[in-house]
């Protein structure tokens, strides 16, 4: 149970800092330093709670990393269920946590959705979208079952490592769907947006369930091909 719980608050806490972040500073590309604050504020969470509760859960807080796990045979099937339900329920707490503070601050929200995923940078063309969100998040879950393999050898480095690559990939992301890379993280933006009456978001969130979880059981496939069963 402590890892359930571990899970819940560690993907509440990048929910609240990644899309807040979003939510107070916008991420439009033009301008430039809102798009690198957020995404700097996804990947500086994942280092802190990669420090936070790594030794308790693994601080997936991702159900595309907890699916690349599991077929990497590193966990059981119950506790990738678990894991999955906690991470969810911690996405939509921590949005509906980020509505609280911006309504009761009456504080702007920059995205208009509370920092959900959606498709305008792609023109809302939902093939481009899937395409987008698998290769970010194969280049992700890739680079996790690298960095915490037992041969890796990045000792304390691995959560330094994860989070900079979740920065990487959002520089491209950002962009183009938001980057989800993370169907809860996506999930939670998407159902507080739906509950005040915007309903974009919730309408294109099959796109960044698929895709983020084809895109982390790929790379599980990939990276047993590649680096063999005694890697682990």
């Amino acid at each position: 149970m402590k890892k359930y719980v571990a899970e819940f608050i560690g993907t509440a806490v990048l929910v609240i800092f990644g899309c807040g972040t979003a939510m107070l500073v916008g991420c439009d590309a033009s301008s430039g330093s809102g798009y690198l604050l957020t995404a700097l504020a996804f990947g500086f969470s994942i280092v802190a709670e990669a420090y936070c509760i790594g030794n308790i859960s693994g601080c997936h807080i991702n159900p595309a990393v907890s699916l690349g796990v599991l077929l990497s045979g590193r966990m059981s099937v119950k506790d990738f269920w678990g894991y999955i339900i906690a991470q969810v329920l911690g996405a939509i707490c921590g949005s509906f946590l980020l509505m609280g503070i911006f309504t009761l601050g009456n504080v702007p929200d920059q995205t208009g959705s509370f920092g959900a995923n959606g498709l305008a940078g792609v023109n809302g063309s939902a093939a481009a979208g899937l395409l987008v969100e698998l290769v970010l998040t194969f280049v992700f879950v890739l680079t996790i079952l690298g960095v915490t393999s037992k041969k890796a050898g990045h000792g304390s480095f691995g959560g330094l490592v994860i989070g900079l690559t979740l920065t990487f990939v959002h520089i491209l992301g950002i962009g183009l769907t938001g980057t989800s890379v993370n169907p809860a993280r996506s999930i939670g933006p998407a159902l507080v947006a739906a509950v005040n009456g915007n309903y974009a978001a919730a309408s294109v969130l099959w796109i960044f369930i698929i895709a983020p979880l084809l895109g982390g059981a790929a790379a599980a496939v990939c990276y047993r091909c590649l680096a063999g069963k005694d890697s682990e």
